[in-house]
């Protein structure tokens, strides 16, 4: 059975860490540079990031991930090259077409900002189990509600792929043809999508039902079946961050 989770269990330095950590060094990495506003700061933290990630082996997991955002990012880059109402240096032309050193720039910010949030959400997403992370904040006090919905966050892309592929897969059995020029791919979308959102209305009712009839509504005092993890390391990583976060803001405000 496919895993519903993107998580990679390691057995390393990010594994070992609390969920709690990993949650606070995303929100640091993410909102230090955007204070700071320096495009260098930008590289140190994506540098940080896929730094960790290599070394708890799982940087060729977040790969793809920076790859779905390449479309985007290269159109932005173009577009603002272009038609940037800041743009003033012409910077170089191709093919008649002037791009410009300020579209340019706010379009490397906008491409560091990107991948350092998708590397920061990697940190957490690949290296922790989403129901350690769940348990943490319903320990912390936070709404066993609110937990599922951050759950099923994390859940949604790796259980849509898996439905996506099952179903293409019985679609090719019928004889259906899914692969091969723009027109095939175009005229196989709507029996290829339709199934998959059909099955996820349906797995949305029995999980609820799921939830109603192992008493998620209940008010009684949760308990939980698993120690929470904690490590050596979480108290001065914590500190870091907050540090970081609060001398940004110095560094902002005043």
């Amino acid at each position: 059975m496919a895993s519903l989770s993107l998580y990679e269990n390691k057995q390393s330095f990010l594994n070992s860490l609390s969920p709690i950590s990993k949650m606070v060094y995303v929100l640091a990495i993410i909102v230090i540079p955007l204070l700071v506003d320096q495009l260098a700061l930008f590289g140190v933290t994506i540098l940080l990031s896929a730094s960790l990630l290599a070394h708890s082996r799982v940087l060729r997991k977040a790969l793809p991930m920076l790859g779905i955002s390449g479309f985007i990012i290269f159109t932005v880059a173009i577009v603002q090259g272009i038609f940037n109402p800041n743009n003033a240096r012409a910077l170089f032309s191709l093919g008649g077409i002037t791009f410009y050193q300020e579209g340019l720039l706010f379009a490397l910010g906008v491409t560091l900002n990107v991948c350092n949030i998708i590397l920061a959400f990697c940190v957490l997403v690949l290296t922790t189990k989403s129901s350690d992370m769940i348990e943490d904040l319903v320990r912390m006090g936070f709404s066993p509600r609110f937990g599922y919905v951050f759950v099923s966050l994390f859940q949604l892309i790796p259980q849509m792929t898996s439905r996506i592929s099952t179903i293409t897969d019985a679609q090719r059995s019928r004889g259906m043809e899914t692969e091969g020029s723009l027109f095939v791919r175009m005229k196989a979308f709507l029996p290829l999508i339709s199934p998959v959102i059909m099955s996820s209305f349906i797995d949305t009712k029995e999980r609820a039902l799921a939830l109603e009839v192992r008493g998620f509504n209940a008010r009684n005092p949760k308990t939980f079946l698993n120690a929470p993890i904690r490590s050596k390391h979480d108290g001065w990583i914590q500190l870091l961050c907050v540090l970081g976060l609060l001398g940004a803001l110095i560094w902002r405000f005043i």
